[in-house]
């Protein structure tokens, strides 16, 4: 048997661990977001590109170097690569050719699925064969969506057309 000190304190345990919180506080800040129930900033109409976003691939190429970033609309730059960084450019024989994007491309794609970005705006016009269409073919290649999914509307009772939510699971 164990001393009646002993017992108190494990009965104390367990009643502390069983009992749940009356409230749950999701502390995730882009939980919305991923759900798809959370505002998409509108902007101005006036705007040309818009900014009908949560996160926009943004690719900058300069004379020396290539930097692609992840912007939220909200927060800026979540996720960066660029070619001179050390651990990309001591594979690379130039840091601005073909070989660059490509390499940049997979190596943004690993990148961003690691954070949990699996899809992102992106308003790039990339000529057929030219670098930046390497880049985005790559970083579709790697798993990454260029077009996000639209925010989910409660449908109506008398809609005809009701989609899935995206926070239920359907198992085939």
């Amino acid at each position: 048997m164990l001393p009646a000190r002993n017992t108190a304190l494990i009965s104390n345990i367990i009643r502390c661990m069983s009992s749940s919180p009356a409230e749950f506080v999701n502390r995730n800040p882009r939980n919305l977001e991923r759900m798809r129930i959370a505002r998409k900033p509108d902007g101005y109409h006036l705007e040309k590109p818009g900014r009908k976003f949560w996160h926009k691939l943004v690719l900058t190429p300069s004379n020396r170097t290539i930097k692609a970033e992840v912007v939220h609309f909200i927060n800026g730059p979540v996720i960066t690569a660029q070619t001179s960084e050390w651990a990309i450019r001591s594979q690379l024989y130039s840091i601005t050719d073909t070989c660059a994007y490509m390499n940049l491309g997979r190596v943004f794609a690993q990148r961003c699925l690691e954070s949990g970005i699996t899809e992102m705006f992106c308003d790039l016009e990339a000529k057929e064969g030219g670098k930046v269409d390497i880049f985005l073919k790559e970083l579709v290649k790697g798993g990454v969506r260029l077009q996000e999914m639209d925010v989910y509307k409660n449908p109506y009772p008398t809609d005809e057309f009701r989609p899935e939510k995206p926070w239920e699971v359907t198992e085939e």
